[in-house]
């Protein structure tokens, strides 16, 4: 076989759950669920979920009181631990950068691109799968691909510990007849309105008029929606560093808001911190963003453009303040958000950039 790149996807099964496990080998086999303090009587959401758990309905995102009630009475919640899992992602990337040829592109604590030249891809994502077992004693999955999309959808279908290929030869034969919402990228809104337009599937997605995509969703996500369809996406893996458009904080809150001083305290509180946040990088303020979290659980999102770039923190907390003056009186909050949206540095940002997520 003659050598050729390839893009290789590798994500960590159950990656936080299982830092946990490795720290407490008597929770192997049970339903292990991480989130917020690890109090399911308090309102936080699941970071993740072992197999186990997942078995009976829990998933990442789920308050963890809705958890409670599906899990079995064997089940173990624990309080997320950053610190723990940041170490155990950089043993999982330094274990990776080792491969010979390989370029590692990281998105995420528990997931990167390997980029190769190679007659063998699937040798490579075994040899990647042993790296990280040996030296972090976890297990992941890999997708290989002909670019960064089939590689990332490849991925699930070799969930647990696997290894799958989806390249344009076998792109509808695999995922063909699957709703939209099987592809990466796709959020349950975002098929509702596509349903809307008659694109059930993803044949039928790549098959649709991209003009209608680009009149319902925008020049860019228009055009993207409707490529992913076929499976297109960038092919270059980037090991360039990622830069940070925004910085924001969020806060649910255990008991919920309900006058318009609580509202201000926490918008003001938040506001600043997402602003110190960009101060540390040294780049200017251009926009605001807020999030709300309406009682029960309906959530808006709102922003504008501030009149100049800026670096007062004054400016940027009253610029928030102004949004949330423009929430529902008399509903109670139980999350706000501010993000702080920052210009970019000199020279921009040198890495291919996609619609979603920046890179993918």
């Amino acid at each position: 076989m003659t050598a050729a790149p390839w893009v290789l996807h590798v994500d960590m099964d159950q990656f936080i759950a299982a830092v946990e496990v490795l720290r407490r080998p008597e929770l192997a086999g049970r339903p292990v669920i991480v989130g917020g303090n690890g109090d399911p009587t308090e309102r936080a959401v699941v970071s993740t979920a072992s197999y186990e758990a997942r078995a009976f309905g829990i998933g990442s995102g789920m308050p963890l009181k809705i958890a409670a009630r599906k899990a079995p009475e064997d089940a173990v919640f624990l309080p997320v631990d950053h610190a723990a899992y940041e170490e155990a992602s950089a043993g999982v990337m330094s274990a990776l950068c080792t491969l010979p040829g390989v370029v590692v592109e990281i998105i995420g604590w528990d997931e990167c691109f390997l980029g190769v030249t190679t007659d063998d891809p699937e040798a490579l994502a075994r040899d990647a799968q042993h790296a990280v077992l040996a030296a972090t004693s976890l297990h992941c999955s890999v997708g290989v691909g002909d670019n960064k999309v089939r590689a990332k959808i490849a991925t699930e279908f070799g969930k647990p510990r696997g290894v799958f290929r989806l390249t344009a030869e076998n792109c509808f034969e695999v995922m063909g007849e699957r709703t939209t919402r099987d592809l990466w990228g796709v959020g349950s809104r975002v098929q509702k309105r596509l349903a809307d337009h008659g694109i059930r599937t993803v044949r039928e997605l790549a098959d649709a008029d991209e003009a209608e995509m680009i009149r319902e969703f925008g020049p860019k996500m228009g055009v993207w929606y409707h490529g992913l369809g076929s499976g297109r996406g960038p092919a270059v893996v980037d090991d360039t560093p990622w830069i940070a458009r925004s910085h924001s904080r969020e806060t649910t809150f255990q008991q919920n808001l309900t006058t318009r001083a609580e509202v201000e305290t926490a918008v003001e509180s938040l506001a600043g911190q997402a602003f110190d946040d960009c101060t540390a990088e040294g780049r200017p303020v251009i926009r605001v963003h807020l999030k709300v979290r309406y009682a029960p659980f309906e959530t808006r999102t709102m922003g504008r453009k501030l009149s100049e770039p800026t670096q007062d923190r004054g400016a940027f907390i009253a610029a928030a303040r102004e949004l949330a003056d423009g929430l529902d009186a008399g509903r109670e909050v139980r999350l706000l958000g501010v993000r702080a949206e920052m210009t970019m540095p000199e020279g921009g940002d040198p890495g291919e950039r996609t619609p979603v997520r920046g890179r993918i």
